[in-house]
């Protein structure tokens, strides 16, 4: 039988949207068009590759073991005919990106506008996300997330300095409540904290002392999945918060929040650019991996010709 590549575009996208509604949205057709698409290619097959309901789709056995087979294989010709491209024009198309929320650095205008300017052909499709997932399942080409959290099988470039994290309050609710001493000394403080969802845990904020790394669960006063929240509730001296120094940078520097507990707040590797091993990068994917190279080795001559960063 004859590739229907069309086809395998649509199936692979409704068995991992597991909706013919949401697989629509991502290839921006008609449900109509997916579900006519997704039955020739069934009728050509002379198999069923999924099960519909009115509230679900499920894969059949056929279907989970072409999926298995299609979703790399259609990422492999993709890179191909970019590679044959790339050899005739700059790089260009849509590339796809799943970014923590606190990459400060990476998230900056500056270095998202550089980056469009230097390859006007690129577009950019960024998704915000603090969610654990697997980005090639999902249809991202990398992700930009802390190096903690970075599956070992995937290539993991840095794209920022070294992190703290900070316990920040403003001046204001400073003069109310003598700071902190140590991390013990926060049971007694109003916290507002960050919680991913729901349903898990606020945060533990996590310290170090002589070397040894210990967290603290705090009963808090506010907890929120917005970090926005968290520095603009800090900033009116509702309570003390917690996260990564650079999201705090631009308030401590203007003196709208101080930092507590320095002590304790260690360094800890940055936030790096990932995507697996297996996959050869595309060149959307690798002008991106050069030119945020290209800015982190310009940042570090600036700092270098004018000598270290005070605190």
């Amino acid at each position: 039988m004859a590739l229907d590549l069309g086809g395998l575009r649509v199936f692979v996208a409704v068995a991992q949207a597991r909706s013919f509604r949401l697989a629509s949205e991502q290839l921006g057709v008609t449900r109509s068009a997916v579900s006519q698409s997704l039955r020739r290619l069934e009728d050509e097959m002379g198999v069923a590759l999924v099960e519909r309901t009115t509230r679900s789709v499920r894969l059949t056995e056929a279907g989970a073991r072409l999926l298995e087979v299609a979703r790399s294989a259609l990422a492999d010709l993709e890179r191909v005919v970019d590679e044959v491209c790339a050899g005739e024009a700059s790089p260009s198309g849509i590339l796809r990106l799943s970014v923590s929320s606190i990459a400060e650095s990476f998230l900056e205008a500056a270095t998202l506008a550089g980056f469009l300017a230097e390859h006007p052909r690129i577009q950019l499709d960024i998704s915000i996300s603090d969610e654990s997932f697997d980005i090639v399942a999902a249809g991202f080409d990398a992700g930009v997330r802390l190096g903690e959290v970075i599956e070992r099988d995937m290539v993991a470039i840095p794209v920022s300095e070294k992190q703290r994290q900070l316990v920040v309050a403003s001046p204001a609710y400073l003069k109310r409540h003598p700071a902190p001493q140590h991390p013990r000394d926060l049971v007694s403080h109003a916290c507002i904290n960050w919680r991913r969802r729901p349903d898990v845990a606020p945060y533990r904020w996590e310290f170090t002392e002589r070397g040894r790394d210990f967290d603290v669960a705090l009963e808090s006063r506010v907890t929120t999945n917005d970090m926005g929240v968290m520095v603009r509730l800090a900033c009116a001296g509702a309570g003390l918060t917690f996260g990564m120094e650079e999201t705090f940078r631009p308030h401590l520097e203007r003196g709208e929040l101080v930092a507590v507990l320095e002590d304790f707040s260690a360094p800890f590797p940055g936030f790096y650019l990932y995507y697996p091993k297996r996959a050869f990068p595309s060149p959307r994917l690798r002008a991106l991996i050069d030119y945020l190279r290209s800015r982190r080795r310009g940042a570090r001559g600036a700092r270098a010709a004018t000598g270290p960063r005070r605190r």
